[in-house]
């Protein structure tokens, strides 16, 4: 037996209140009990800069990717096409700023919206020749804080304390024209389906449809 499966097999004896690490936990208050573990390992945001890092690297260019090529109406040779795309790192859109980078704290002082460029590489015809042009500017998108475009992301303490920052600030929301924006998460049942729920203590079937 090779270490892991002896490493394995030793957490998953009964260790705590009778269970092992792979039995489920039916009591409420036990539930509450591995609350904090839960929350020192995941924290309260992880799944907001999760879902943003998963937009920004995977779901914008799959976005782009179904709707890359327009060609003209009046003459089909005649085309514009989205090559690639991607997101930069927050920066000043001052012409005349030296150095372009740019914090969070200074957004909040300043009004502005803490955002990074988004580029894109195009091609397009122009007589019988394909034009390609690289990092064509075309918007500007909010960069949530601690997600992976955002510059407080893997700084020490020192380096947040430089920036102004708060080291137990764990990010996970924007900050628009100096605001600081949550997203809120709602969860709701699905529409015009049939939920079947099953009540063991009393012993029932019950069914509901929302509308």
């Amino acid at each position: 037996m090779d270490p892991e499966d002896e490493e394995w097999q030793h957490q998953n004896r009964t260790n705590w209140r009778g269970l092992g690490l792979a039995d489920p936990i039916k009591n409420v208050e036990d539930k509450w009990l591995l609350l904090p573990a839960f929350l020192k390992v995941k924290g309260l945001v992880k799944q907001h800069i999760d879902s943003f890092n998963y937009f920004v690297d995977t779901d914008i260019k799959n976005i782009v990717k179904a709707n890359n090529k327009v060609t003209s109406d009046v003459d089909p040779r005649f085309w514009f096409k989205y090559a690639d795309i991607h997101v930069g790192f927050p920066d000043r859109t001052d012409l005349d700023a030296i150095d372009k980078s740019i914090t969070p704290h200074e957004c909040r002082l300043r009004d502005i919206t803490y955002s990074a460029p988004i580029l894109v590489t195009i091609q397009y015809t122009r007589g019988k020749n394909v034009v390609r042009r690289p990092n064509v500017n075309i918007g500007r998108l909010p960069i949530m804080l601690r997600s992976n475009k955002c510059i407080l992301t893997g700084n020490s303490e020192a380096q947040l304390a430089r920036m102004t920052e708060c080291p137990l600030d764990p990010g996970g929301y924007f900050v628009v024209k100096g605001t600081e924006k949550v997203i809120l998460v709602q969860e709701q049942l699905s529409k015009n389906r049939i939920i079947v729920e099953t009540d063991h203590v009393k012993g029932i079937v019950q069914a509901s449809c929302t509308s």
